[in-house]
């Protein structure tokens, strides 16, 4: 009987390919395959040497064929992806899934010279969402035969002179074109100093106002490493200590039972390592109007869904509840919300001089600030309502804080600095800021989480960094402590994630002369949006079909979460559930049944599996981990 390995272990396949076995999965082989299990037993990952086909499409059923009992699903889309790692073409095969089974099931296909070397994913998609780290481990540690990853390592950085800086300029503002991304907020600190900062683009299309440093974005998680350094600073101040249990500062927090509520010490707040499964469907579907105490509410409700430091598990509500336990301790007397927002402004924004950061959505919005952008139904870039963004607000110590590149520059120079001010005040210990950044839970080859802050070794260079995730708004910061060298980057699009990675990889091209690849990485990255909008357009009935949408209900309630409306809008069925809103497309499925699905331009919506119970009609939404919403007409 196959054996867990107890540490990622890399080996070879009969073909030569090199591999790494993930941390607690068994392995087994057969012929031409080697396949991981995941230790619930219900997620597969399968590492099959094809060898010659026609295209990825090919390779990909080839592969399912060479899978014992397992015939080929039915390919969705096959998209391009940059050639990496040593392969000299990559893509991606999505395949169509039921509603009700829960899964997740891809193929990426590898080609090296006239070789095709497979790697399908088929299971449980809460096993996938749970266990992400390890599916990193699988994905990037496939390579060919001796390939060895360009190293950065030990090599002396380039300066940032005016023609380098210009070449990152240059990448932000063609990267930007690509995309098709209204505008960017850009910033590069060097030695500690503003090398350049500024803008690109505009803040909203259909305006000629241009995005300057000043101009503000919602900067979501980038909140969470801001929310970490307030914990820092209460610890300097003897308030709090990290080993120190959480009910001891505030002892109404609970989690899904007493023993686990006594294990939560306040580092385990913000380390994504308590195995708290995320939940984010639950504030997302929420009815407007949720206090500040509804963090705590959800986590009381809350189990682990694997053990304290095993799996990368991100909860926002979790890092949520770290801000507020942090605003109780300095204003006990004043409600959760405005405890926060003080102490932040106390603490962090006021003694950084991020004269412009805010949680005040009304002042966020005002004045010069970047409207969010989508992709809408068609494929084209169009502006949004900042609607939907609302919805963290109840909860944002975890990501709801405007900023200008201006505030994150600050930001960035404390992180450099080791938690001195530019101009010389201390802020936080040293030994307190970089509490945060110890290697924690694995996220992924070469990357951990420590407390609300990602560590990499990106080629060899240690980078620290986070980033954000709102609809419309994309952003990162990155830190190389060893160069002194940091960079901010704020978009106001969904496209404009695409850009997140490769502007580091370009950074450290100029900086090492290294190999020219980011280019590559953001135009591929358009193609895939494109080809992406145009697969998601085709499967889909807009208008939705007459007879389903005639069968809707008016009104839906999940006492457990809240309710969807359906009404009429210029002429078209329109769904409100909490903070998602559009237009009505409909979706055959495959076993016979229908899902609605929502429209509205952006990055997030939702899909509703329509069905009945007891007599009544019924709409189901899934988050792809624990939670299923089933909605009763009301």
């Amino acid at each position: 009987m196959a054996q867990p390995v107890a540490a990622d272990t890399p080996g070879q396949t009969e073909a030569g390919i090199e591999y790494v076995q993930p941390k607690d999965w068994t392995a087994s082989t057969s012929e031409n395959s080697l396949a991981f299990a995941s230790p619930e037993n219900d997620l597969r990952m399968v590492v099959v040497d094809v060898g010659p086909a026609q295209d990825a499409a090919e390779a990909a059923a080839k592969a399912w064929a060479a899978i014992p009992g397992r015939s080929a699903p039915t390919p969705r889309n096959v998209t391009p992806l940059p050639a990496t790692n040593g392969w000299e073409e990559r893509a991606s095969v999505s395949y169509e899934t039921l509603p009700s089974e829960h899964a997740t099931r891809s193929a990426l296909a590898l080609r090296f010279g006239g070789e095709w070397t497979v790697l399908i994913v088929d299971g449980s998609s809460a096993t996938a969402a749970k266990r992400s780290a390890a599916l990193q481990v699988v994905q990037q540690g496939l390579r060919p035969a001796g390939f060895a990853e360009e190293s950065f390592a030990g090599k002396t950085a380039n300066a940032l002179t005016p023609e380098r800086i210009k070449a990152m300029t240059d990448f932000v503002e063609e990267s930007r074109e690509a995309l098709r991304v209204p505008g960017v907020g850009f910033a590069l600190i060097d030695d500690g100093k503003v090398a350049w900062e500024g803008g690109f683009g505009v803040r909203a299309l259909g305006s000629p106002e241009p995005v300057d440093a000043d101009t503000k974005f919602m900067i979501a998680s980038n909140t969470k490493g801001m929310t970490t350094l307030l914990l820092s600073v209460l610890a300097d101040e003897g308030k709090l200590d990290w080993d120190q249990k959480v009910v001891d500062l505030y002892p109404d927090f609970r989690l899904g039972n007493a023993a686990v509520t006594q294990s939560v010490l306040v580092r385990h707040l913000v380390c994504a390592c308590t195995g708290l499964p995320r939940k984010d469907f639950n504030f997302i579907l929420a009815d407007p109007g949720a206090p500040a105490i509804d963090t705590f509410t959800q986590l009381a409700d809350t189990m682990p869904t694997s053990e304290f430091g095993d799996l990368f598990q991100y909860s926002n509500q979790l890092a949520s509840a770290a801000g507020y336990v942090a605003g109780h301790l300095l204003h006990p007397e004043l409600e959760l919300g405005i405890a926060y927002d003080r102490a932040m402004q106390e603490k962090i924004f006021d003694p950084l001089g991020m004269d412009t950061a805010t949680f005040d959505y009304d002042e966020g919005m005002a004045g010069n600030w970047a409207a969010p952008h989508g992709i809408d139904i068609d494929g084209e870039v169009v502006r949004m309502s900042n609607d939907f963004n609302y919805a963290p607000y109840p909860y944002r110590p975890a990501g709801a804080a405007f900023a200008s590149t201006k505030d994150m520059i600050r930001y960035v120079q404390l992180e450099l600095s080791k938690g001195v001010t530019p101009e010389g005040e201390r802020v936080v210990s040293e030994e307190n800021l970089l509490a945060r950044r110890e290697k924690g839970v694995q996220v992924g080859p070469g990357s951990w989480y420590g407390m609300g802050l990602f560590q990499r070794d990106a080629w060899g260079v240690p980078v620290v960094t986070h980033g954000g995730t709102l609809l419309g708004y994309h952003s990162n910061w990155y830190v190389l402590p060893e160069e002194d060298i940091g960079l901010v980057i704020l978009t106001n699009s969904d496209p404009g994630a695409q850009m997140l990675g490769p502007v580091l990889r370009r950074l450290l091209e100029v900086l090492y002369d290294g190999k020219p690849e980011a280019a590559t990485e953001v135009a591929a990255a358009a193609g895939r949006i494109e080809a992406q909008a145009t697969a998601r357009r085709e499967r889909l009935t807009y208008p939705g079909d007459p007879a389903v949408l005639a069968g809707l209900a008016k009104h839906y309630v999940d006492p457990s979460v809240g309710q969807i409306t359906i009404s009429e809008r210029g002429g078209q069925k329109w769904l409100d559930a909490g903070f998602v809103e559009g237009p009505i497309a409909t979706r055959a499925n495959a076993d016979g049944s229908v899902s609605i699905v929502s429209v509205g331009p952006g990055s997030i919506g939702i899909e509703a599996l329509v069905g009945s119970r007891d007599g009544k009609r019924t709409l189901t939404i899934s988050d792809g981990q624990q939670s299923q919403f089933v909605y009763v007409e009301d």
